[in-house]
């Protein structure tokens, strides 16, 4: 089986859904001719054409507007927006019209659009170049939000969210784009560093949306994450030689609520870890759900490791970045309560 980083995996993915799908196109700034400023259109543009593999403008409410038209007309768009920090100016858009399209017309016309962004710090991008908004979309009805942690889930995810007829607003960790790491900051802090590489095949495969997974399994406490925090919560949790449950989100939403339920209530303790800004983050309504279905398996509170509720810092990048050191204190913490 090949071994691929992350910016391969998707690119394979597209790769293989431009091929079996002719309804299948690309759009977004600098995705034909250059491939993306991460480079995971690669080649795509050569191979398929301009007419499959769209330049648009630096306009990301023309980019998902014009994807909900192409996917209102039958085609299946995945729009790139180059970095999860420009996405808002799409939001009308996506909040307005691609969110509600199939319920405000009683099911007559659905856009099935994929919205790929990259997302999260990690990579000395400052506060315009490293934000993680996945809560303000989960709070969205009528989307589907998606964050992959490796390679293999990575192309599994995309082309599950390419083929599904709802919108999927599918963010990519920059910082793991070319393999995992354990969080701290004396890794390369570029997103094409030489990183190992997983085990991804080469042909078609899906992952199943709304399904999470369990990547350590353990007994003493449940450690909810996505993303870059997969790989930071391993760390922790070997680093401390805690035997911790770690699950890997996948889908935000929808969530695998029964996986985390089946946890906590074997573990007793939760702990909760992402990268985006603590006040009304993910991680609340994580605790939430914990709290309401594993109420009476709780054995001490829900923690919460998080980025600080200030602007992405550039110069302390990585005083914001959950590490591997700021997770073990709360798994310290959380195991010494009663």
């Amino acid at each position: 089986m090949p071994r691929m980083n992350m910016v391969q995996a998707l690119n394979s993915a597209m790769d293989i859904m431009l091929d079996r799908d002719q309804n299948v196109v690309l759009i977004g700034q600098d995705i034909g001719y250059f491939g993306g400023v991460f480079r995971c259109t690669d080649g795509l543009q050569r191979k398929y054409g301009e007419h499959r593999v769209i330049d648009a403008p630096i306009a990301e409410g023309g980019i998902v507007g014009s994807a909900i038209g192409m996917g209102v007309n039958g085609l299946r768009p995945v729009a790139e927006i180059q970095f999860a920090d420009y996405i808002y100016p799409g939001c009308d858009q996506i909040i307005s019209e691609l969110a509600r399209l199939r319920y405000r017309t009683a099911g007559d016309f659905y856009a099935p659009v994929t919205i790929r962004t990259p997302c999260g710090g990690g990579i000395r991008g400052g506060q315009t170049h490293s934000q993680s908004p996945e809560g303000i979309f989960t709070h969205l009805c009528g989307v589907k939000v998606v964050m992959p942690s490796n390679p293999y889930d990575a192309k599994g995810l995309l082309i599950a969210a390419i083929e599904d007829d709802d919108p999927v607003i599918f963010f990519e960790p920059k910082r793991i784009y070319n393999g995992p790491f354990d969080g701290e900051p004396d890794k390369p802090a570029v997103p094409w560093s030489n990183h190992e590489k997983g085990e991804v095949p080469s042909d078609y495969y899906t992952i199943p949306i709304g399904r999470a997974d369990v990547v350590r399994e353990g007994e003493e406490v449940t450690m909810l994450c996505y993303g870059t925090m997969v790989h930071v919560c391993l760390a922790a949790a070997q680093a401390m030689d805690v035997d911790a449950e770690v699950i890997d989100l996948r889908t935000l939403s929808p969530l695998d609520v029964e996986t985390i339920r089946q946890s906590v209530e074997k573990t007793g303790r939760c702990v909760v870890v992402h990268e985006a800004t603590r006040f009304s983050g993910y991680g609340a309504e994580l605790a939430a759900t914990v709290q309401e279905t594993c109420f009476y398996s709780l054995e001490a509170p829900i923690l919460r490791v998080t980025g600080w509720d200030t602007p992405y810092p550039h110069a302390f990048e990585w005083d914001y970045f959950p590490t591997k050191k700021r997770v073990s204190k709360a798994l310290e913490d959380v195991l010494e309560m009663a």
